[in-house]
């Protein structure tokens, strides 16, 4: 059985890491495993990687010994959820963090504290048993996502669920990430760019799942914060909780340059969110006229990226849904010229909410040619924007802003 368990773990990571290039009906099926994991194909799924009735199930999360005690969970994307456990403690003494996330075949290494496999996660009751008791044990809850912390256990309620902590003396709060909330109707009409436009099927299923997650927030009524600032046009009443990087780890001495022939570099999306094909025929027209170098960073470990992108002297992030994220932040923190497409509302809701100005060059793929030619001429201006952008890292993006917002609109007032 371990054999055949293993064999099918490979199978599902090489699935996850090449859905595009897949049929349609290896798609299909892959997706009725995700919606449907209570269903014959999903609990098929969980059978064969390991989550069957007779398997043994991971250790439910540890309780720290604090006066407060946080639980974060369960989607950990790009280790968020660790890292604003990591700055809750950080804050306080008084505040212990633990982070949990449900660990898919083919996801990425992010560190957490507690990182259940999903066969487990969906059907295990004895895991799902013993984390309830555990998180039962912490003052305060934090769901990611408005995605359920205890798999089938509830009927993958998360309003049950939140309701039964709350019984048991528990604080719960919600945290949104992006397209969990983030209206693509809203989107099309914020911006002509919005990936939302292009696939209407997609974007129908996105809509249904937004709307759903929202009329879910209003009906709870508990403390709501998103991770990302355009999501307060989507969720009005939220709170902004910025998203963390470690900036040692992207720290460089190296300052950008546009001397001779700057590198642009660029990490594609997995699909179209962030416009890479519709910035790539500029791009190319630099690099062949010897402006540029270009550089596409595909297929690069994490561990490696810090390199990469403190190897470049400007670099591309997003030119689609108008505002920024991880990827942005760690390149600014590395000292890179950031060029991005980020609304203006979005830009004054920073400047009002940290007296800060956001150091992302606006382009779009309409002009984003134009943009780099009036950068390389204007050494100085990219001297300004790379030493602007650690500065903005480590007043935003550092943890102690975000813990200071879970503290005191939830976690201070809730005692």
């Amino acid at each position: 059985m371990k054999i055949l368990t293993g064999l099918a773990t490979n199978v599902a990571d090489r699935i996850v890491r090449n859905r595009a290039k897949l049929p349609d009906w290896v798609n299909s099926l892959v997706t009725s495993a995700a919606k449907n994991p209570d269903g014959l194909i999903g609990r098929l799924a969980s059978s064969l990687l390991g989550g069957g009735r007779s398997a043994r199930p991971p250790q439910a999360t540890n309780v720290p010994s604090t006066q407060v005690r946080v639980y974060i969970g369960p989607t950990n994307y790009a280790a968020q959820g660790y890292l604003w456990a990591r700055a809750l403690e950080k804050s306080s003494p008084r505040i212990g963090a633990r982070n949990m996330e449900v660990k898919l075949p083919g996801g990425y290494n992010f560190p957490a504290d507690t990182a259940v496999p999903l066969a487990f996660y969906n059907h295990s009751s004895a895991w799902q048993g013993s984390e309830l008791d555990a998180v039962s044990e912490f003052t305060h809850v934090l769901f990611e996502a408005e995605r359920p912390l205890f798999g089938s256990m509830f009927g993958r309620d998360v309003a049950r669920e939140a309701v039964e902590l709350e019984r048991r003396g528990v604080s719960v709060a919600f945290l949104s990430h992006g397209t969990d909330a983030r209206s693509p109707r809203a989107n099309i009409a914020r911006t002509r760019w919005s990936p939302f436009a292009d696939d209407s099927k997609l974007t129908a299923a996105l809509q249904e799942d937004a709307d759903r997650n929202l009329e879910l927030l209003r009906r709870m009524d508990r403390p709501v914060f998103v991770s990302t600032p355009d999501l307060l046009s989507d969720v009005p009443y939220a709170q902004w909780c910025p998203v963390v990087v470690d900036s040692s780890l992207w720290h460089s001495d190296r300052v950008p340059s546009a001397d001779s022939r700057p590198i642009v570099a660029h990490i594609p999306s997995s699909g179209e969110g962030k416009g890479t094909h519709l910035i790539d025929g500029p791009l190319r027209a630099l690099e062949r006229a010897g402006t540029i170098e270009y550089r596409l960073l595909a297929g690069i470990a994490a561990a490696q990226m810090p390199e990469k992108i403190t190897t470049a002297d400007i670099v591309l992030d997003q030119f689609r849904v108008g505002s920024y994220g991880v990827a942005a932040c760690e390149a600014m923190a590395a000292g890179r010229v950031v060029l991005g497409h980020v609304l203006p509302d979005v830009r004054d809701t920073i400047h009002t909410l940290t007296g800060l100005h956001l150091p992302i060059v606006e382009a779009v793929p309409d002009n984003i040619g134009e943009v780099i030619s009036a950068l390389i001429a204007d050494p100085g201006r990219m001297s300004q924007l790379a030493q602007a952008g650690p500065v903005f890292v480590d007043a935003v993006h550092s943890g102690e802003m975000s813990s200071r917002v879970l503290r005191t609109h939830w976690i201070e007032v809730s005692r």
